[in-house]
């Protein structure tokens, strides 16, 4: 637990006029505050149940779903059900000078969500109501625990469509995808969530709401707040309320399957398509180690033999007549097969194989490290074959699956983590993966965040000016570093 300024017998009653004025003393003083205190202090505007104390209990929020990432021990995991309250435990910190985590699902992959020793867990996953759905605005008003899946068969209901799709969407919150400005299958056509979120209500540090953004469909007044917050990681204050674009639902998609001989075939016909232009909604690229791997776990029956296999869809009116052009552009770049679904319970089998491949890459051999890597489309096949060749340096298994229409990879590497060896030959091989990335022109990360994975990266990518700024605008949004400490830089 830090040293805090205030004196232990007063802390609850100064925590509860935080927002009267109280400072805590000047730093050097000696007087240090037990966890005990500090949970009283959240007890005080928060329900029983919603103050998380037990370490058996607490320890289950201590990390996201990423590898090679620390992670410390919580003091307290809080689970507010109103803004009213995440305002609350933002003065406690503050006031505490307690650092602070918020957290989605926890299905982040970069150690974004990881706790700190002795910090505050904000799970928002009890904040979970779809506010409003509007129809004739196109907008939805959303908490930030609202899952994903939820939200969109919700807006279903009324013809309408939220795009962002992440693999992980049965499971993942509005909330955690705003926090890692996260993408999905049909990026390629309809963008990632940056390009969905209109407004945000934010919890600040110090437990002021801001209100950004706008419900109109247009809207420069000011600063584009409201986009610095989305990415942001949780670094910069707590999302509570977000107001999302819709779209009118398009018409069921209908997928094609090719088959190629060389990934760089695959990725060959992917410039094609993007050059002639098409607008696919999904157009993805899974690796023969990746098909494999799907084959292992599920029997899905893809081709063993195949290099690399190339899902393309389309939600047009006429979906069949889109395939056979792209089938013809794939034919013409090498692919040895080309199978155009039939109706769309077929569509959904190819795709259901796609979103297997994390997974089926996963029990490989027990652990995975899963980059992001994005690069520019013209280079998707360099990167294909730098990987190959990582892989081969490192003998390691190292997967590809890709958001191939946008350059968006997901070189995805297998191994033991009981073998230390193994161990460090997995983390070298993905620092070089990020470096081929860079060196070609691309970003160390499309959709998943910096977190606490690649922080030494994002320094390269943005240079010392640029990781000047981002502490700059860091420094003014959370002056005492209390949100999400220990992470982006």
């Amino acid at each position: 637990m830090a040293q805090l300024c205030v004196n232990t017998k007063s802390a609850s009653r100064h925590v509860k006029g935080a927002a009267h004025g109280f400072t805590p003393m000047a730093p050097g003083c000696e007087a240090v505050i037990m966890s005990s205190a500090l949970v009283e202090a959240l007890r005080a505007g928060l329900p029983a149940d919603a103050v998380l104390t037990d370490p058996d209990v607490t320890s289950s929020y201590a990390h996201d779903m990423a590898s090679f990432c620390d992670a410390g021990a919580p003091a307290v995991v809080v689970l507010p059900r109103t803004v009213e309250q995440v305002q609350h435990v933002m003065r406690t910190a503050t006031a505490l000078r307690v650092p602070v985590v918020p957290q989605g699902a926890r299905t982040g992959l970069s150690g974004g969500a990881n706790a700190s020793d002795g910090c505050v867990v904000v799970s928002l996953v009890k904040m979970d109501r779809i506010l409003e759905i509007s129809p004739v605005d196109r907008i939805a008003v959303v908490e930030p625990g609202v899952v994903n899946a939820t939200l969109s068969r919700a807006v279903a209901e009324h013809g309408l469509a939220y795009p962002p799709d992440p693999s992980s969407w049965e499971m993942c919150t509005i909330g955690g995808n705003i926090g890692t400005a996260s993408g999905g299958l049909c990026c390629v056509k309809y963008g990632v969530t940056a390009e969905y979120v209109l407004g945000l209500d934010v919890v600040l540090a110090d437990g002021r709401l801001l209100r950004t953004g706008r419900r109109t469909a247009k809207g420069v007044a000011g600063y584009d707040l409201t986009r610095l917050f989305v990415g942001s990681e949780g670094s910069l204050g707590i999302v509570v309320r977000a107001v999302l674009a819709l779209k009118p639902r398009p018409p069921r998609q209908l997928v094609l399957a090719a088959e190629f001989a060389s990934a760089a075939a695959a990725c060959d016909a992917v410039c094609a398509v993007m050059a002639k232009g098409h607008l696919p909604s999904l157009l993805e690229l899974m690796d023969r180690t990746t098909i494999r791997a799907v084959n292992s776990l599920a029997h899905m029956g893809l081709p063993e033999t195949t290099e690399a296999l190339l899902l393309a869809a389309f939600d047009t009116p006429d979906p069949a007549a889109d395939l056979a052009a792209v089938g013809a552009l794939c034919e013409a770049a090498g692919a040895t097969q080309v199978v155009p679904a039939e109706d769309a319970a077929e569509s959904e089998l190819l795709l259901q194989a796609r979103r297997l491949s994390l997974t089926a890459l996963e029990a490989v051999k027990g652990t995975t490290m899963i980059d992001d890597v994005c690069v520019p489309r013209s280079r998707l096949g360099d990167l294909l074959d730098g990987v190959e060749r990582i892989a081969e340096k490192y003998a390691l298994t190292i997967g590809v699956c890709a958001h191939a229409g946008d350059g968006n990879t997901h070189p995805t590497v297998c191994f033991d983590a009981a073998d230390p060896d193994e161990s460090r030959r997995a983390r070298e091989s993905f620092d070089e993966i990020m470096a081929l990335g860079l060196d070609l022109g691309g970003t160390i990360t499309g959709e998943h965040g910096v977190g606490v994975l690649k922080k030494e990266w994002l320094a390269r990518e943005l240079g010392p000016v640029g990781v000047e700024m981002q502490r700059a605008v860091k420094a003014a949004f959370d002056p005492h570093h209390l949100l999400n400490p220990g992470k982006l830089f």
